[in-house]
């Protein structure tokens, strides 16, 4: 990757764009670049920065970044971007939870609190599930291929101590994925985006057969009755049987109800998508429904006792939490008050210049197209303080604010991420949109729609420090996917390619190989 035939090695502007004249904004993404100095495309990227600041006002500069790049404390984007444009003021994206969609909107209201936004705690569940669990349920679970997130295989060897201990193992997924070929053990198929109705049977026989755990429903939570006869059929007309659930997964009943029987008579472990919590069924449609049912079948279950809980041995190993060392997401030097876990973590551990955003105006990420072609764009922010902050609707443009003319794009590819991508390439072509910088690796993407390109280096040709496994504000302590604790240094392993005009892709491919 490093030495890709697509690395972008200098600054590029598109061949028929004019700072100064004609900028044919319907051929971003049509017509080819020509190569320009590092001169040249500072001066047009900070000319145009205070042209549009200075005509248009606050909100005018847009800066859109990725959920995720390169890693490190120091060269991630929340550290260096957030202090830049915090400096210029500009527009920020607003994130959608695409990580964990379902659980975010949905079984956040069933926790009663938004500090895991959605997920469960699991803090020291992989010694209590080796030691009292009986069974473990992989649901739309396949940490063997996904890792659970950012650790690797470190809960392979744990997971594989459940093959040794004879622990039961069931997994619930439309494909025979890598963790039930791995672990083997039970294999459910049911139709993809009809778990919610499996869950829902189990629950019916849960509770016709008294296999629930009545006295921490009763003394641990609030709502049951409700629950109870929408399950039976009270509310809607129809009970929720295996037999119900057959026609909608197509997993016939009499497995249903096996399973629903020996998971109320077993201490059982819920292992729903990758640490729990983040990836699987909550990314499909009405994943807000399935994430739900999840929390309560636990709840049905009593979870926290020896034995019962959320985790697939991914997450949850018996560390030191005490001891503080900064994730990639914690601000950097950004001092970031708002869009980064620095006001957790780090404000009280060492002093700090904070920063923060003097314009308020935010662009939904899935629906910058209509921000662009439209002009207006409105959607539900993504608030960690509170449940109730998901209720709050945010609008653009934001009143007092200017409509976005300039798109300073730093990594990624909403095209190859987000739905119905077209729309993103036809909004690079609306002449709303003044100016168009994409600071890149690569020459793919969203890349090949800007009027300049800035290039940018890779891990491998910068400085920059941080901690296997832990990106702080994402994921709290996600530190814990590990048996240990690893701080690095990242070396700088060679010089940024491109520095030297004189070599070319070629050369250094080859004197590598050499």
């Amino acid at each position: 990757m490093v030495y890709s035939p697509d690395r972008l090695l200098y600054p590029m502007k598109r061949v028929d764009f004019d700072p100064n004249g004609n900028r044919n904004t319907q051929n971003r993404g049509i017509s080819g670049y020509e190569r320009i100095s590092w001169d040249e495309a500072l001066e047009i990227v900070s000319g145009e920065i205070k042209r549009v600041r200075m005509v248009h006002g606050p909100g005018s500069i847009f800066w859109g970044f990725g959920s995720h790049h390169t890693w490190g404390n120091l060269g991630y984007f929340i550290s260096a971007g957030n202090r830049f444009f915090n400096a210029i003021g500009a527009s920020r994206i607003l994130m959608n939870p695409d990580s964990w969609e379902g659980w975010y909107w949905g079984a956040m209201h069933h926790w009663g609190h938004s500090a895991k936004l959605g997920g469960a705690d699991q803090y020291s569940t992989v010694e209590d599930c080796l030691q009292n669990a009986e069974m473990v349920v992989f649901w739309s679970s396949d940490p063997e291929s996904t890792s659970g997130a950012y650790a690797a295989h470190e809960g392979t060897i744990r997971r594989e101590w459940l093959k040794k201990l004879g622990i039961k193992m069931v997994h619930i997924d439309p494909h025979y994925n890598h963790t039930a070929a791995f672990l083997g053990g039970k294999w459910f198929a049911p139709r993809p985006g009809t778990d919610t109705a499996l869950a829902l049977s189990i629950a019916y026989v849960w509770i016709t057969e008294n296999l629930y755990d009545k006295n921490f429903v009763q003394n641990r939570t609030v709502g049951f009755e409700k629950w109870h006869d929408y399950i039976l059929g009270k509310e809607d007309g129809i009970p929720k049987t295996p037999e119900w659930q057959e026609k909608e997964t197509g997993i016939p009943a009499r497995d249903a109800r096996a399973l629903a029987q020996e998971w109320g008579k077993k201490r059982t472990y819920l292992s729903p998508g990758g640490l729990p919590a983040v990836g699987s069924a909550c990314r499909t449609a009405y994943g807000t429904e399935w994430a739900r049912s999840m929390v309560c079948l636990m709840a049905m279950q009593g979870f926290g006792k020896p034995g019962v809980n959320f985790g697939g041995l991914q997450f949850g190993a018996p560390l030191n939490t005490r001891f503080y060392f900064p994730g990639y997401t914690e601000g950097g030097f950004s001092g970031e008050l708002q869009f980064s876990g620095s006001s957790v973590n780090l404000y009280q551990r060492m002093p700090h210049t904070p920063s923060m955003n003097s314009v308020n105006q935010c662009v939904p990420r899935l629906k910058i197209p209509e921000a662009f072609l439209e002009g207006q764009a409105f959607a539900h922010i993504t608030e960690y303080k509170s449940i109730e902050g998901q209720f709050i609707e945010v609008g653009y443009p934001t009143p007092g604010h200017s409509p976005v003319k300039m798109y300073y794009k730093y990594g990624g590819s909403f095209i190859g991420t987000q739905t119905q991508s077209n729309r993103y390439a036809l909004a690079y072509q609306t002449d709303n949109i003044e100016f168009v910088v994409n600071q890149s690796i690569w020459f793919e993407g969203e890349a090949k729609f800007a009027d300049v390109i800035l290039p940018a280096c890779t891990n491998f040709e910068r400085w920059d420090i941080g901690e296997f496994a832990h990106c702080g504000g994402y994921i709290d302590k996600s530190y814990l996917q590990n048996n240990h604790r690893v701080m690095f240094v990242q070396h700088k392993c060679i010089e940024p390619l491109g520095v030297n005009q004189n070599l070319t892709i070629k050369s250094i491919w080859k004197s590598q190989k050499d």
